[in-house]
């Protein structure tokens, strides 16, 4: 897509909810938009593809409350293309599956406007797939219809042939008809249509929030009724419903419907946050730690210099590597003046990060802390050998002083400073407020004191705590934590991420807590 003139729109389907539904054309549209028209239903962490420059603009369309009238719309497509702009309009589900998209298509082609049309993977076949219920099945369901729940209030009289749609032995979909679920079963059962029909109705399907309630058309309303279900939603009416007890794949892992807070430094929760999403839970980002460069390269482009003369390089993080190497190619060398040197990474996943570079580890300690890599390097021998530990600013100090206390001569170089950071924590102190978060994860002793000393201090932050897990990636983390009062419930085996996502798993799924969040 290139900036032209006259720009273009493109009508881009968001999906579902879940958003990895996203379809790769729709990311590539996104990166490149200058100003991107997101919807209610579009989830909003799909915003992230765009570029920071994109101005967003939120004209969400509730079925209720004040929104913009859909002409609003079309004129700030069309005046925002007509100023050469790359337009996104980001809807939920498909643009063209009773998301309205038809009547802007027309605006756009009305007003001369170039436009593409990029299909989304639409609610009324995603949202029963994630509630275990497959809308057409080879003995159960030979078609399927997808039907507004919503009509357009204006027309003189109904389009929908209901004597058909009862008479239909397939599966019928509703979208956006939760407001008029009664009419709905009322009248399929008063065109024929057995009472005893099975029928779902998801709400905020395949998101974490997931809720699944089924009954039948006889009963399906009073059930709605008695949960306060409320849009959006889809509606499923057939036989396929019943199979949902066997295909509920979705609500049965043993995260769904936790929501999990990561105190790691934004760039870098990706892992903690794909993990944490593979149980079916739903991260929320409350980074603690921001990661900024040295004062001073000085000490480090010394000793990058002197690499020559060190025996050992130990590595105590990710970022110590990362950083390290980093600056070590920027002053024109690689890894090879690193030959002849024995490396320790402190575990596997700071070994990874070496290897990235091109670099494999000589040692990585069994247990994965600054203890271990002490034991492991004083059965080598330590005395009389020059250690070079590149790290953060301030850490631990337990691991030079023991090397010295051994013979060993140390340097100790920053490579990264961490501090809290500078902003309001929003909207994920108000879910703490309101009791949405049911696990708090600390990968670090700095992400313990960060999150209390934005939270006001240990007396503010133990009754936001009293209801919310906490899980430790190790040891370490957790005497800090508990340190300043906070009862440690989880903490892995070893000192990594997936150990630790994998812990916070068993905690729930030895709870029976694996249908959490479902309804039935």
């Amino acid at each position: 897509m290139v900036r032209r003139n006259k720009g273009k729109v493109y009508l881009v389907g968001a999906g579902p909810g879940d958003p990895g539904l996203l379809t790769l054309r729709g990311k590539e549209c996104l990166e490149q938009a200058d100003v991107v028209l997101y919807d209610y239903l579009a989830n909003p962490s799909l915003l992230a593809h765009a570029q920071d420059r994109a101005e967003r603009i939120y004209v969400g369309r509730r079925g209720k409350g004040k929104y913009p009238e859909q002409e609003t719309i079309n004129r700030l497509l069309i005046d925002r293309a007509n100023a050469g702009d790359v337009v996104v309009r980001l809807k939920g589900g498909d643009p063209f599956v009773f998301g309205r998209g038809g009547e802007e298509a027309e605006a756009l082609a009305l007003a001369g406007i170039e436009f593409e049309v990029v299909p989304g993977v639409t609610a009324a076949v995603a949202a029963p797939a994630y509630a275990g219920i497959p809308v057409t099945h080879r003995t159960l369901a030979s078609a399927l219809t997808i039907v507004t729940g919503h009509e357009d209030p204006e027309k003189p009289f109904t389009a929908l042939d209901w004597s058909r749609l009862a008479a239909n032995q397939g599966t019928v979909v509703f979208l956006r008809g939760m407001k008029n679920l009664s009419t709905i079963a009322a009248t399929l059962m008063a065109e024929g249509r057995s009472g005893a029909t099975p029928v779902a109705i998801i709400r905020w399907g395949t998101r974490v929030s997931q809720q699944t309630v089924t009954g039948t058309l006889a009963d399906i309303a009073d059930k709605a009724n008695a949960v306060q279900m409320e849009p959006p939603t889809v509606i499923v009416v057939g036989e396929v419903v019943r199979l949902r007890s066997k295909l509920n794949w979705f609500e049965r892992r043993p995260l769904f419907g936790k929501r999990v807070l990561m105190t790691r430094a934004k760039d870098q929760a990706g892992e903690l946050a794909a993990r944490l999403v593979g149980y079916g839970a739903e991260p929320v980002e409350a980074p603690t730690i921001t990661i900024v460069p040295p004062l001073d390269w000085g000490p480090v482009d010394q000793a990058i210099l002197e690499i020559g003369t060190y025996d050992w390089i130990v590595f105590t993080s990710v970022n110590g590597v990362s950083r390290f190497m980093t600056r070590l190619l920027a002053r024109g060398f690689d890894a090879r003046c690193l030959a002849g040197r024995r490396l320790c990474c402190i575990g596997p996943r700071t070994a990874q990060e070496l290897e990235k570079f091109g670099v494999r580890a000589d040692v990585v300690p069994a247990e994965y802390q600054a203890e271990g890599v002490l034991t492991t390097l004083n059965r080598r021998g330590v005395e009389k050998t020059r250690i070079l530990i590149p790290r953060a600013e301030v850490a631990r100090e337990l691991l030079p002083d023991e090397l010295r206390a051994a013979g060993a001569h140390v340097d100790v170089i920053p490579v990264y400073r961490t501090f809290t950071p500078d902003h309001n924590s929003g909207g994920w102190l108000q879910e703490l407020m309101d009791h949405r978060i049911h696990v708090a994860t600390f990968t670090s002793s700095s992400t313990v004191r960060n999150f209390v000393a934005m939270l006001g201090g240990v007396d503010a932050v133990k009754p936001l705590l009293q209801f919310v897990t906490i899980a430790c990636i190790g040891p370490i983390t957790a005497k800090t934590a508990e340190e300043y009062g906070l009862t440690v419930s989880i903490m892995p085996n070893e000192n990594t991420i997936p150990a630790m996502v994998d812990a916070i798993a068993d905690h729930y799924g030895s709870r029976d807590q694996l249908t959490t969040g479902a309804l039935q």
